[in-house]
């Protein structure tokens, strides 16, 4: 909501210049000279006033009308900005920014405008890292643009979770609807991996699963936008996952149940991540557009591509693994 401007009644009106009455007095002598009169204190500035904290306050109570009368706006997808934009990100932001210490590099690769698709690594035992990549790209792309995750059918089935990922702009991981998103122009994340790169074994960390068969080369060159390869460093350490529950993971209906150092040992405070120090960094980006048509059948153009975009990815991780002090600092 924009700030609003205090303008006084009578700006429009000519201003007269009053004339000052002059009355002669006489000097006074030495001894009876009085010191000068302090100066008035300057009026304090409007943020002194409260005026700050007036105007957080009318637009949460403008944000909580627009709540309740149903007066916002949602896309086909579910996707509500003004939700994402003032709670969902405010909630994700001191965890970004003070627990994991996000550092962000290359967000230069990635288009000020138009649709582009960003691929990324995935691990983590939860897919934190998902959110967090969400973040970054709102907060420290010059266009704060909205990143739209395409997630799995597990994350729709869950409830309160279905509700909130819609909101927050995500979608089915298909190809239907990664087209129609990059179409419109909208950023979209994929994390090829799945749950083979999010349920791995700490032992494994860094090292990429298999990217599936290629389907989102296949949407990107159908859709004619830049494909932008991501890595992110950190979130393998969040829930070292030393053993997998597999029994107790079918019965739930889960593809894995993890166990970890704290977790289920520790109940609840388990689940608390690591403290760890994250890096995510954008690589350039690959162009679509050159090719024709009927490229987005070539299962060679695919395998190739999807390679590519694979080898850079974990060329990165490598190179930001040597790179980093510490796992924590």
């Amino acid at each position: 909501m924009a700030d609003a401007k205090v303008i006084p009644f009578d700006e429009d009106r000519p201003r007269r210049r009053i004339p000052r009455r002059v009355r002669a007095v006489s000097a006074p002598e030495p001894a009876e000279q009085q010191p000068p009169a302090p100066e008035p204190a300057p009026e304090p500035a409007p943020a002194e006033r409260g005026d700050g904290w007036d105007r957080r306050i009318a637009g949460g109570l403008a944000f909580l009308r627009r709540r309740i009368t149903g007066d916002y706006e949602v896309d086909e997808f579910g996707y509500d900005k003004e939700l994402t934009d003032q709670v969902l990100m405010s909630l994700m932001r001191p965890l970004y920014d003070k627990y994991f210490r996000v550092e962000v590099r290359g967000i230069e690769n990635i288009p000020a405008e138009g649709g582009a698709l960003i691929v990324a690594n995935h691990s983590g035992t939860l897919p934190l890292d998902g959110l967090m990549l969400q973040v970054a790209v709102h907060d420290r792309h010059p266009a704060q643009r909205h990143l739209r995750l395409l997630a799995a059918d597990l994350v729709f089935m869950l409830p309160v979770v279905n509700e909130l990922a819609r909101k927050a702009g995500h979608t089915l991981a298909c190809a239907e609807d990664a087209q129609r998103l990059l179409e419109a122009g909208e950023l979209v994340g994929v994390m090829p991996e799945g749950f083979k790169g999010i349920g791995k074994p700490f032992g494994d960390r860094y090292k990429l699963q298999r990217f599936g068969r290629g389907g989102f080369v296949s949407t990107a060159l159908r859709a004619g936008t830049p494909i932008v390869p991501c890595s992110i460093v950190g979130a393998e350490e969040i829930y070292p996952m030393v053993g997998n529950a597999k029994t107790l993971a079918r019965l739930l209906g889960v593809p894995y149940f993890p166990i970890t150092p704290t977790f289920p040992w520790l109940g609840p405070l388990g689940a608390v991540p690591l403290p760890t120090k994250w890096t995510i960094q954008f690589g350039e980006p690959i162009p679509t557009e050159g090719y024709a048509a009927e490229a987005a059948e070539d299962p060679m153009l695919m395998f190739n591509l999807t390679d590519q975009v694979r080898e850079q990815i974990q060329h990165t991780l490598y190179k930001l693994l040597v790179q980093r002090r510490s796992v924590f600092f």
